[in-house]
């Protein structure tokens, strides 16, 4: 966490970490409202960002989506859909801003390591040292047909080749040191010898030569993770350096938020080397009656009869078009092996078990289809008036069960203009959030350490020695997309990131 002095008595004031997200065309937008105007224009995306860096948010941060599901031969809107390419978004992003973090997603199981490092490094010295990665794997054959023949690689190895990436692109980035670029015109030097040379010889990747991109501002991107498994935990806890959370009820937030800080001295690191941001959505007005009515037209939106049916088509793998939306849910099981939605691939616990736990809650509280779509999805995190928002915000990480939140707008571009106008001066107000950016770079937004500025050892060939990193896993991609869209509407199929 940050902490900066609260005034007269010297003490020290938790500070509430913000990021922005655009989503795109997904189950969390209301694409289809007349004042959401386009989901891939590059004005759009600036101005979201502009909008967050007039907040002071932290970073901005966008999702991957690289595949289309279909449902009934069309296109999944429900889903990640028509995303650009978001390295080359946010270096558009980045010139457009001054302050703002750029933070993206890349696949690290369709990709190698030299060339998401040297994007990444590339896009680190545009921003002037704002970049960050969050990592993702994807497990699903859907996928991984776009990018290799026999579709994609088994969980063991996905997982260990996302390790090992990550491992490979930190020693890239470490090829060079700060002052290996001399760039001397009287010795005619540009570089010192042995400037971004490496070595890495691994089960994944055997490669060795010059990376070309001398050391960017912060030496290394901030590394972002999201997952829920024990891997993914221990990954946070080793290597991560913000983690999404898909948490946004208090308890179940604190003890996410409990049990990956307390993991963190098994490794070395203060509670502060890490921090937990949930995804987090909100609507404002005037008072908490207008936001509470206005919260449930966004819902109801986002989740209309028909998307209902195909939410619930999603988990049952068959066509349930003659069921009512606003009657039980049926009473067929569902099709385990169904392909009824090519390429749906986050039911890995299984259809029949989710489908059990749906009519659990269904009977429970005698939900209708819709009702229970939009109560699995979460609806709207924080909702009333700019003071009751700002209070809740501030509690949630007064106790414990967030360091800040990622925004996603439900309206693109403006989504979040409320929150922003009318929320943020009473966070400042608080003493909770930063009025000015006091640093150039990310890491310094968010309080992390500098990456090291580590030393080469070289060998005869002038090549740096590096060894295989055991490091552990990357989150998987589809556990990411949760953390970044669960809290903001009814998700029942994941994405390829957030």
């Amino acid at each position: 966490m940050t902490r900066t002095p609260s005034g007269r008595n010297g003490q020290s004031t938790r500070q509430i970490h913000l990021a922005a997200q655009l989503p795109g065309i997904h189950n969390v937008t209301v694409w289809s409202d007349p004042r959401s105007t386009s989901q891939i224009s590059v004005d759009n995306f600036a101005r979201l960002a502009r909008t967050a860096e007039r907040g002071r948010f932290d970073f901005f941060f966008l999702a991957e989506g690289l595949r289309l599901r279909e449902h009934k031969g069309a296109i999944y809107e429900l889903d990640v859909a028509g995303r650009p390419e978001n390295l080359t978004m946010l270096a558009a992003v980045a010139a457009v801003t001054t302050h703002l973090g750029v933070a993206a997603t890349v696949n690290a199981t369709f990709n190698e390591p030299y060339e998401v490092a040297r994007r990444l490094a590339t896009l680190d010295h545009l921003s002037g040292g704002r970049a960050a990665w969050n990592v993702v794997t994807s497990h699903d054959a859907f996928t991984g047909a776009n990018f290799r023949r026999g579709g994609f690689l088994a969980e063991a190895d996905r997982y260990d080749r996302a390790a090992e990436f990550l491992a490979t692109a930190r020693e890239l980035w470490d090829s060079w040191a700060r002052r290996d670029l001399s760039a001397d015109p009287v010795s005619g030097r540009f570089a010192r010898a042995g400037a971004g040379a490496f070595a890495h010889h691994g089960r994944h990747f055997d490669i060795a030569g010059r990376f070309t991109t001398p050391r960017s501002p912060q030496g290394q991107p901030v590394i972002i993770q999201a997952g829920e498994s024990e891997a993914g935990r221990e990954f946070a806890a080793s290597d991560a350096e913000v983690v999404f959370s898909k948490y946004h009820r208090l308890d179940e937030a604190r003890a996410f938020y409990r049990d990956v800080k307390g993991r963190l001295a098994r490794y070395g690191r203060a509670p502060e080397d890490l921090l937990i941001m949930p995804a987090a959505s909100v609507v404002v007005a005037d008072t908490d009656a207008e936001a509470a009515a206005y919260a449930d037209e966004i819902t109801r939106a986002q989740v209309s009869p028909q998307t209902a049916i195909a939410h619930l088509e999603a988990v049952w793998g068959r066509d349930l078009s003659a069921y009512d939306p606003d009657g039980p849910l049926p009473d067929v099981e569902p099709e385990p092996a169904s392909q009824f939605l090519r390429g749906h691939s986050v039911f890995r616990t299984g259809r029949a078990a989710t489908a059990r736990r749906w009519r659990a809650l269904a009977e429970e509280r005698g939900l209708s289809i819709r009702e229970l779509v939009i109560e699995v999805g979460g609806g709207q995190t924080f909702v009333g008036s700019p003071r009751t928002v700002a209070d809740a915000v501030d509690h949630f990480v007064r106790s414990g069960g967030a360091d800040g939140f990622v925004f996603a707008a439900h309206l693109t571009p403006g989504g979040l203009d409320d929150f922003v106008d009318r929320v943020v001066p009473l966070l400042q107000e608080k003493g909770v959030l930063r009025r000015d950016y006091t640093g150039p770079t990310l890491r310094h937004h968010l309080g992390l350490r500098p990456a090291p500025d580590t030393e080469r050892r070289t060998g005869s060939t002038g090549e740096s020695e590096h060894t295989s990193s055991t490091g552990r896993t990357g989150a998987d991609e589809n556990t990411s997309h949760d953390a970044a869209a669960a809290a903001t509407a009814t998700s029942t199929a994941t994405g390829e990131s957030s």
